[in-house]
């Protein structure tokens, strides 16, 4: 690191333009938010082609594609993906040590400091593996490039580590923001899920990087709601059902969190980085040709359960296919994100409570069912509610129809899945040692905040 730029005082995060060092790291931020913006969107397209491609369909909904498809194309593509998944793994490995690259790991442990070749070749394997049918996310990815952007810019303005992990954590927030088009709720998400502190001072820092990534990315990419969604009422019977069933939701969360933990524990080193995902993925071909609502991250299944599209029999089929297609494709190796997966989990689980209640008490849609049961999920499985809540309703473009009950099922789940599970699905990969660290850590910031700045 070039030593003639000293880095700020004490590494603290400046809160305005005066502050001392303040014109480097806000050029750092604005930076970040470009190229995170631009690495979104080429990702993104680059999506869309790959599964153009491989499932000869709209390149956008892969799931319609799917069905459309011959049971030859399931099976084949689905193959082909897990051999590009096993050499495009030995080949990663070769770029640098250890079993695999995490951003919150990076951002507690090593000061934010990620290797840049490996992170980017994992991004870009997971939107090939994605693409073609994994039930992975497709945020992983532009979050992944964000992070490595910030790496590059906290270098080159040779900021402090304190300052580094604000921006890799802005910056993986920043791809999330670019990737679904939610500025908001990417900066929250920065904050609560991936830096762990909703400080004053780390505010402006995220709401500019996700802001400007996505105005970056709308250069390409619509700007539209994710989801599309009806204009949901309001009733006793719904709020009801939310107290009743968020303990539920909370210790679905817990398993599924254990589920993702046990699965990355286990993830193939050796020579079986090259034959799991061939296994696994071919697996999932075969069973596809039935369920083809198992394949991708889950958006398209998502927003047929939203607008109560989707049979009883079916969801509760797939509320165990969906969750063990992404189980096994973790565990034998596949990069991508557990954003949507972990949504979509939600999603099936609360539209399977939803038709059991609406059996004693008729009247709401099953599509508000669903909608409340993947922010109970999400909430919980990331220990985020506020970012959940925001990130929902810029999904959506709604707020009112559904606000109240959401935010109440996602509180109570996070507070009964936090009080037994310290873990989320993005902390999987660490030891109890490192979350015991971690707390600590966080209880000596905390410490910090009212200090003077």
């Amino acid at each position: 690191m070039n030593q003639s730029v000293a880095p700020m005082k004490n590494g603290q995060i400046p809160t305005s333009l005066a502050s001392p060092g303040a014109p480097r790291f806000w050029l750092s931020v604005c930076l970040i938010g470009v190229t995170t913006g631009l690495a979104a969107a080429a990702l993104t397209r680059l999506l869309e082609i790959i599964q153009r491609a491989a499932w000869h369909g709209s390149g956008t909904n892969i799931l319609e594609s799917a069905r459309q498809a011959s049971a030859l194309r399931h099976i084949a593509v689905l193959i082909a993906a897990g051999i590009l998944t096993g050499v495009g793994q030995v080949l990663l490995k070769q770029l640098s040590s250890g079993n695999g690259i995490d951003t919150t790991e990076a951002i507690w442990f090593r000061a934010g400091r990620m290797p840049a070749l490996r992170t980017l070749g994992s991004a870009l394997l997971s939107i090939f593996a994605v693409g073609m049918g994994a039930s992975m996310g497709r945020e992983g990815a532009p979050k992944q490039a964000g992070a490595v952007f910030a790496n590059f810019f906290a270098d080159a303005e040779t900021l402090s580590d304190e300052q580094r992990r604000l921006l890799v954590a802005c910056g993986a927030g920043a791809g999330m923001a670019a990737a679904y088009g939610v500025p908001l709720g990417g900066a929250l998400f920065a904050l609560e899920v991936m830096r762990g502190k909703l400080a004053l001072r780390f505010v402006l820092p995220a709401l500019f990087a996700s802001l400007i990534a996505t105005g970056v990315s709308w250069l390409a990419l619509p700007d539209a709601p994710t989801y599309i969604i009806p204009s949901f009422p309001l009733s006793a019977s719904v709020i009801l059902w939310v107290i009743t069933c968020s303990p539920i939701f909370a210790f679905g969360a817990i398993f599924y969190v254990r589920l993702i933990r046990w699965a990355d524990q286990r993830k193939p080193r050796g020579w079986q980085r090259f034959i799991a995902p061939a296994i696994a993925l071919g697996l999932l071909g075969v069973v596809s040709i039935w369920f083809p609502e198992i394949l991708g991250n889950g958006k398209d299944l998502s927003q047929l359960l939203f607008t109560s599209q989707v049979g009883v029999r079916l969801v509760v089929g797939l509320l165990f296919l969906k969750p063990l297609a992404t189980t096994a494709c973790m565990r034998s190796g596949v990069p991508g994100g557990l954003f949507t997966p972990s949504l979509t989990f939600g999603a099936l689980l609360g539209a399977a409570l939803g038709h059991a209640w609406s059996a004693l008490w008729p009247g709401t849609p099953i599509g508000l069912f669903a909608l409340l049961g993947a922010g109970a999920i999400l909430a919980a499985t990331t220990q985020g509610p506020i970012s959940t809540v925001v990130l929902l309703m810029e999904l959506t473009g709604r707020d009112r129809s559904f606000i109240v009950p959401l935010i109440l099922t996602a509180g109570i789940s996070t507070l009964i899945s936090r009080s037994i599970e310290h873990r989320s699905i993005y902390d999987a990969r660490l030891s109890d040692e490192q979350i015991a660290l971690r707390q600590q850590m966080r209880d000596e910031e905390s410490n910090q905040i009212g200090a003077p700045q």
